[in-house]
């Protein structure tokens, strides 16, 4: 029984150190996140996909592909959150790209596992040249869209949910390129949720929540470069036994 005991203690500190930013990161957050929500007297619904969202940012730190699944379904409490807000452009990336490309995310994912993540591969030039133009043409479309509609905040609503989505597809895709761009993005998401405080005071849960989020953000940039690295390796190795192989299968033939 001691034994027992002694032995779960051991994994628990195993894990506690193996994940240490998670354990002291989250809880943290969520107390920080509940104060701001009691000070401003915010509903629970208002503030409920936050906490979720605070393992599946710890999740998507580490590049693990569960972190999607559970995403995608979250992006439904995002959504009336963010229509509430009047931010629609938000809204509308998390009920029609968001979550529906996050389950794809999982999916594709899965099918090239490697070990709780994936393999990742970079875009080509015209890839590059192409993604930046249709990323342009979309900015200025729905820009268009929300000034019609009369957002709030619609620059920085249209940059930060344009950037969000090209991130979500390139992520999708296992691309490296969006670990560059999703430091830039949470720098934007975190202005924009600064600028509508003085609106509305409430929205400093989220402003603690997008700092969170880019803390989560940069350990992803090194996680994913870190196996990428390890990937190109491991296949430069395989390549390597494949190019000493030949001459000898050549030969047995013979």
């Amino acid at each position: 029984m001691n034994l027992t005991l002694k032995d779960n203690m051991t994994k628990i500190a195993e894990f506690c150190k193996k994940n240490l930013a998670a354990v002291i990161m989250i809880p943290v957050t969520a107390a920080l996140i509940t104060a701001a929500g009691i000070l401003f007297r915010q509903s629970p619904l208002r503030i409920l996909p936050l906490y979720v969202s605070l393992f599946v940012l710890m999740l998507q730190a580490k590049a693990n592909r569960t972190a999607s699944l559970i995403g995608s379904f979250n992006c439904i409490l995002y959504t009336f959150v963010y229509i509430r807000l009047g931010l629609y452009a938000f809204a509308a990336t998390c009920a029609l790209v968001s979550g529906p490309l996050q389950m794809v995310t999982f999916i594709l994912w899965s099918r090239r596992k490697y070990g709780q993540s994936t393999y990742f591969r970079k875009m080509s030039v015209r890839w590059r040249i192409i993604t930046a133009a249709i990323f342009i043409v979309s900015f200025f479309a729905v820009y268009f869209v929300l000034d019609m509609l009369g957002s709030s905040h619609q620059f920085i609503d249209d940059l930060a949910s344009m950037l969000g989505t090209l991130n979500t597809v390139l992520l999708m895709l296992a691309f490296i390129e969006y670990t560059w761009l999703m430091i830039p993005a949470g720098i934007i998401t975190i202005v924009m949720h600064i600028t509508t405080v003085p609106e509305v005071p409430g929205q400093v849960t989220y402003v603690i929540f997008s700092v969170y989020s880019l803390i989560c953000v940069i350990m992803q940039f090194f996680r994913v470069r870190q196996l990428y690295a390890k990937q190109q390796e491991e296949l430069s190795a395989a390549d390597q036994v494949r190019k000493e192989e030949s001459p000898q299968t050549v030969a047995a033939g013979r």
